[in-house]
């Protein structure tokens, strides 16, 4: 259950490792997870509800970090920037966050971030539209990946998965993957927000090198020891 709060969508392989035990447990463990309502159980692995976010189903894991999280990086955006935002439910609080009087322009990938930014009064939203991807509530394919190539904004937030100094930016899905790199092609400034829980893990591919970002932002103070692998690659931490 924690790696699964953690990092969103867990591979039985994976937690059959980790834990020690065959994967024919983990299927069954995660079964019984998903009878309960606590987890969804897909193909291969499973999902946390909060990860699957739907208008009816708001449960965030570490609401309190992301909070935080969102205060610190919505003194980020000013107006008349051009913000491109990626999926998950710390970026959904960064939005909520966001003061009514801003006048911005919002570009996502992301239905739920898109349904969100719905709300705010003066921002501007374009929706980058292709294929959707199930699991994750987004839009993924050549297309997408062609329209942001188009595109240069000036802040591009990522909801991060798994983080690691040395490894960089992981995740599990192959199409999310190649639109975040596309996303971090078209901006001028990347900022990876990620509860500290996901700081040191590392998932099994690669979306970008620890040096393709510019800084990170966390619930921890800037000074905490965790952090400073990677002060020391030359990012920016708040």
């Amino acid at each position: 259950m924690h790696e699964i709060d953690i990092h969103n969508k867990v591979l039985s392989s994976d937690l059959s490792l980790q834990l020690r035990v065959s994967e024919d447990t983990i299927r069954r463990d995660l079964q019984e997870l998903d009878d309960g309502g606590i987890h969804t159980k897909v193909h291969g692995g499973a999902l946390s509800k909060s990860f699957h976010f739907t208008l009816k189903n708001n449960k965030v894991y570490s609401q309190p970090e992301k909070k935080i999280i969102a205060e610190k990086a919505r003194q980020l955006i000013h107006d008349g920037m051009f913000v491109l935002l990626s999926g998950g439910t710390t970026i959904i609080e960064l939005i909520k966050s966001l003061p009514a009087e801003l006048n911005a322009t919002f570009i996502t990938v992301s239905i739920p971030t898109a349904l969100e930014l719905l709300d705010h009064p003066t921002a501007e939203v374009i929706f980058i539209g292709n294929k959707l991807l199930k699991n994750a509530q987004m839009s993924v394919g050549a297309e997408v990946i062609k329209r942001l190539s188009e595109i240069k904004c000036d802040l591009c937030f990522l909801g991060t998965n798994s983080i690691d100094s040395e490894a960089g930016i992981t995740d599990l899905d192959l199409e999310v993957i190649e639109v975040k790199r596309a996303m971090i092609n078209c901006a001028d400034k990347v900022i990876s927000l990620s509860i500290s829980k996901k700081l040191n893990t590392v998932q099994r591919m690669t979306v970008c090198k620890i040096e393709e970002i510019d800084m990170i932002i966390t619930e921890l103070d800037p000074s905490d020891e965790s952090l400073k692998p990677y002060l020391d690659k030359g990012l920016t931490i708040i």
